[in-house]
């Protein structure tokens, strides 16, 4: 049981009554109960801004150095770490619990605040993340996770402090409230992240207006509750401290827009055309005027670049179109761009586009550069378009009795969100909407740099009862590359393709070995860039049959470059068990 506290000596002031650095009961404006509810309010408000602050740095690093998976690990156990130390420390800091708290939400709210916009101005800045900066990005979202987490694990000892001095109530009994205050902050900060800051303010503005409601609740707390417990001098620095983390923290949201187009010209170039969050991804258009070449960036990464990407789609597409093509699906290409290569083949009657980002789809619509690279292959009646997650839609059945050709334009496995669709599963529900005789292709990322992730997906195929014929495109023009990498210099890029060509029955895959037409070399399949204009133009008319670059030979030497690199013994990926990280 907890004795009442003597009468404090002359001089002592009420705050500081008792021994061992323990505090008596404090002197407030309002009644003990007022007062305990306000204290469990600044619990969870203090709870929801800090799991902003984790999502949002979980979200910094997905996006800026990629492999979710990693750096979601990453991030939340260097903060949950750093939470404890923190609730350690706190300790020296109870004698002075209203003093310490009101610091510590200060400090909390300007590093969560600007840690987004810091983070991301480092990287707009320094350009590609080799050399000195290789390791850059981890570096600077661990330092920040790590004094964010610290800040963090301090609160609740100090609160827990504070409370016990409004009222003195079993640790249990206390432990319980702060708890339940907690963690249904937690929960509110939770869902809102996603499903309100982000898609209404962005990564940059969020985190400053959850920097904001950080400091006035850790201010108000202690200026309006616990100002006994402070000076006449501590409660001006109090004051003054908090006013100026709003101050810095409205003069950055100010500022935001400005930041955001100086980085983005800083990240993509000056001739961003097009830059808008849609409810998926961030997606960026540059070029496509006075001659130069129409680029599209989701979420950072380069999607397509217009001095290469036919070379991409070509050997994505023409290789699967050899024997039976009146219904093909294509996975993914919300872009249009393949399409395109598969409405050049006379005797295509369906076309059924399955794209998970209806801005992608629109911008393929009415984009004029898009839609002109595009051969406005979305404006064909042939061609319809579904806006779903591919996965989904072949789970709930598609609306073809049987498709002859699967084309998966899909993002490279290697970036988490995509695993998913390089699974065995996967595989298995495109095999069920395929015709007997049909054919899949799939986009199964670079040969040359990441051979174990190629093979993989071939494996997977396999294991989903096709037989497979993987092969590989080199000689790139540009860095184009549809899988995880951050930069957009050449140096980065892969500099080359792989895919793997697949089907159920032995007599379409051996006709699939010889695939595509005979109008031009190897060499010119392989070696040489050939440039088409992606300017804004008048649509080019679309040719009544395919004179594409693949030739028998040209589609046999892709197929032994691929071999050369195989890596045997590899299983397969599943849902449950995905292996394309590196």
């Amino acid at each position: 049981m907890i004795e009442p506290h003597a009468p404090a000596p002359p001089g002592v002031p009420p705050t500081r009554r008792g021994t061992g650095g323990q505090a008596g009961r404090a002197r407030l404006p309002v009644r003990p109960g007022t007062g305990r509810f306000l204290v469990l309010v600044c619990v969870f408000v203090c709870a929801a801004c800090g799991l902003v602050y984790e999502l949002e740095l979980v979200a910094l690093a997905s996006y800026l150095i990629g492999d979710s998976i990693t750096q979601a690990s990453v991030v939340v156990s260097v903060m949950v770490f750093a939470m404890g130390i923190g609730s350690l420390a706190a300790k020296r800091l109870r004698g002075r619990a209203a003093a310490g708290f009101g610091a510590i939400e200060a400090a909390l709210a300007l590093l969560g605040g600007c840690s987004a916009m810091a983070v991301y101005a480092v990287f707009a800045w320094t350009g590609d993340w080799g050399g000195l900066w290789t390791d850059g990005p981890r570096h600077l979202l661990v330092a920040f996770s790590l004094a964010i987490g610290l800040l963090i694990g301090a609160e609740v000892p100090l609160l827990m402090e504070l409370i016990q001095r409004i009222r003195r109530q079993d640790a249990g009994g206390a432990v319980a409230d702060l708890s339940a205050a907690d963690y249904v902050g937690a929960l509110v900060g939770g869902l809102a992240f996603p499903f309100l800051l982000l898609p209404w303010l962005g990564q940059l503005t969020s985190a400053m207006l959850t920097g904001a409601v950080n400091a006035v609740a850790g201010g108000a707390l202690v200026l309006g509750l616990f100002r006994g417990e402070l000076s006449r001098r501590g409660r001006w620095l109090m004051f003054l401290t908090n006013a100026v983390v709003l101050g810095l923290l409205a003069t950055a949201a100010v500022l935001v827009d400005d930041f955001e187009r100086a980085a983005r010209q800083a990240v993509y170039g000056r001739d961003v055309r097009v830059a808008l969050h849609t409810d998926v991804q961030e997606v960026v258009l540059t070029g496509g005027t006075r001659g130069r070449p129409l680029d599209l960036f989701l979420d950072g990464r380069p999607r397509f670049s217009g001095r290469d990407e036919h070379r991409y789609h070509e050997a994505l597409v023409h290789p699967a179109m050899r024997g039976p093509h009146a219904r093909v699906l294509v996975l993914g290409g919300g872009e249009g761009l393949a399409a395109r290569e598969v409405l050049r083949h006379p005797g295509v009657r369906r076309v059924d586009v399955v794209g998970p980002d209806a801005g992608v789809i629109r911008l393929a619509r009415t984009d004029s550069a898009l839609s002109s690279l595009n051969g406005h292959a979305f404006d064909d009646p042939r061609v319809r378009v579904f806006t779903a997650d591919a996965f989904a839609w072949l789970r709930q059945g598609p609306p073809a009795t049987a498709y002859d050709v699967v084309v998966a334009d899909l993002p490279d496995p290697g970036i988490t969100a995509s695993m998913k669709l390089y699974s065995q599963e996967f595989y298995g529900l495109a095999r069920q909407v395929l015709a007997d005789d049909g054919r899949l292709v799939v986009h199964a990322g670079p040969v040359a740099s990441r051979p174990r992730v190629f093979w993989t997906v071939e494996a997977t195929v396999r294991a989903a009862g096709f037989r497979t014929t993987p092969y590989s495109v080199g000689g790139r023009a540009s860095s184009f590359a549809a899988g995880p990498d951050r930069a957009a210099g050449a140096s980065r890029g892969p500099r080359d393709w792989g895919f793997v060509l697949a089907s159920a029955s032995a007599s379409a895959s051996a006709s699939a070995s010889a695939s595509a037409s005979t109008s031009a070399s190897a060499a010119a399949a392989n070696t040489t860039p050939r440039q088409r204009p992606v300017a804004v133009q008048a649509p080019r008319p679309r040719p009544r049959t395919h004179t594409g670059p693949f030739s028998v030979a040209a589609l046999a030497a892709a197929e032994r470059r691929a071999d050369a690199t195989r890596v045997e013994g590899l299983p397969p990926s599943t849902l449950v068990h995905p292996r394309y990280g590196d």
